[in-house]
């Protein structure tokens, strides 16, 4: 049976007045109590030892964490705690404490934060443990931790309370670790390629380098508003200008967008500008790196993702824009996917709402986005994307219509967006212009003019390819997990009273 919030609230009575007493005792919160190994270590260098030999070696320990489980059976008790790398038994005497500290030990709590010193020694069902000669209470918890079997069943409390959430979920616990060792591996795969990891504004007096609408601060001091950055392209690329020919960030990017299981406001994106690359390059760059990080997490370039196998171990598949829209929709012509006409006619009969200043580019993206993203999914990069909703993509040289663009597609969902960046200033200032004009227009997702980058863009910069990839999603798919919530240890979620 499940606690109630009545049976909760004389829980924390009661344990408020075991603080209470500790405090007139004066042996509330020490901070003179250190270990000398993790539970993990010791599980995992004492594994093949057998107690004969532990007892022989006389092996003594100091271990603390947080107290899990308790069973008390008399003048013995058994006990397991939990740090950071895992859990370890203690086997507690009576006879082994001094006098009346056992007495004090029996009413510690689950979830109290404990600590111990004693000798390894494995019980007679085999358990590896420590036989305590002396236990504190260094930290006394005064909420309940959620019941062993119900735990936190509701998922939106598992993201309000994630402390809670990653003491009793292992499988919560594991998605971040793995988290950190998915960015631990890029970074070390794109620093032995020679790119330069660097840090740019968060506050930008414009935001840049994506199509998005962005949360609006003010600086006292300056005077001035300020922008959380949408992504930090426009200053990465800067930097290529000053002769960093390939740098890297991995950050913090925030866009006034709506929630979802796959869009938070907040979100972690890898940014990387390499000069002398084209998008093919980086096609090739973005394979080897997707298949290298899914061999080093799982073992192999294969993977189980919602019950779905994907293979991420070889080239995908490649189409154009046009190529797919014509695919999933075989009522289209694709000779006619540039007709402004024809398309507004497409979009009326799927229920697309169409503005009065959408080129024939924005209308077959928006029909790609509404019929072909969703159905893309196994691994498949979209090439050739229409210049008008590619602001700051490179014109391709045989079509100026389309842009040396793509972005690679897996489950459903985009993970990554890629292109030759556009190095003439003159026609990155037109577009802009054209951006703005969209922006005048009610847009709130155009991009502003930014004079300071076509005047960095007037002093050169080498033919460059730029790479962004979600960590997010891409963490989602190498942790099997439905919601970009379970990737994120604090999402961002509407107010409870909302609810």
């Amino acid at each position: 049976m499940t606690a109630t919030p009545k049976d909760e609230n004389k829980l924390i009575a009661e344990r408020r007045r075991k603080l209470e007493e500790l405090r007139a005792e004066g042996f509330a919160f020490p901070n003179d109590y250190r270990r000398s190994a993790l539970t993990g270590q010791l599980q995992d260098i004492y594994a093949d030892y057998s107690n004969e030999t532990l007892e022989e070696k006389d092996i003594v320990v100091e271990v603390a964490g947080r107290l899990m489980t308790k069973r008390v059976m008399g003048k013995v008790s058994f006990v397991t705690i939990q740090d950071r790398s895992g859990r370890l038994q203690l086997f507690v005497q009576r006879d082994a404490l001094t006098d009346g500290h056992y007495k004090a030990f029996k009413r510690w709590d689950l979830g109290d934060i404990i600590w111990a010193t004693g000798r390894m020694f494995r019980t007679k069902t085999g358990e590896l443990s420590v036989r305590a000669d002396d236990i504190q209470l260094l930290t006394k918890s005064l909420r309940p931790l959620p019941e062993k079997y119900h735990g936190l069943s509701d998922q939106e409390s598992r993201y309000r309370r994630r402390y809670v959430d990653l003491i009793v979920n292992e499988d919560s616990r594991q998605v971040f670790l793995t988290r950190s060792s998915i960015i631990q591996f890029l970074r070390s795969y794109l620093d032995t390629m020679d790119f330069l990891e660097v840090e740019t504004p968060m506050m930008q007096p414009i935001p840049g380098g994506a199509v998005a609408r962005p949360f609006v601060t003010r600086h006292n001091a300056l005077d001035r508003q300020l922008y959380l950055r949408i992504a930090p392209e426009l200053y990465l690329k800067r930097l290529v200008v000053g002769g960093f020919e390939r740098v890297y960030e991995i950050n913090r990017s925030f866009r006034n967008e709506g929630l979802s299981t796959q869009h938070n406001p907040e979100f972690t994106m890898l940014e990387l500008y390499m000069a002398y690359a084209d998008q093919n390059t980086l096609i090739d760059l973005l394979e080897n790196l997707l298949r290298s990080v899914t061999e080093t997490i799982h073992g192999s370039g294969v993977i189980v993702y919602q019950g779905k196998e994907y293979d991420l171990s070889g080239s995908c598949e490649r189409l154009t824009v046009e190529e797919s829209v014509a695919r999933f929709n075989p009522d289209l012509d694709i000779a006619r996917l540039r007709d402004l006409e024809y398309l507004r006619e497409a979009c009326a009969r799927m229920d697309i709402p169409v503005s009065d200043n959408s080129g024939s580019g924005k209308l077959l993206i928006e029909i790609f986005e509404k019929t072909v993203e969703d159905k893309l999914d196994q691994p498949t990069f979209i090439t050739a994307y229409p210049a008008e909703v590619s602001p700051l993509a490179r014109r391709n040289s045989e079509d100026p219509w389309l842009t040396d663009r793509f972005e690679f597609f897996v489950a459903g969902r985009e993970i990554a967006n890629g292109f030759a960046e556009l190095n003439d200033p003159e026609d990155q200032s037109e577009r802009f212009k054209t951006q703005a004009e969209r922006k005048t227009s009610g847009d709130e997702e155009a991009m502003f003019y930014d004079a300071d980058y076509i005047a960095a863009l007037e002093y050169g910069m080498p033919p460059t390819a730029g790479l962004g990839v979600g960590i997010d999603r891409l963490v989602m798919l190498l942790t099997d997990a439905p919601s970009i919530r379970d990737v994120l240890l604090f999402p961002q979620l509407r107010d409870q009273q909302e609810q």
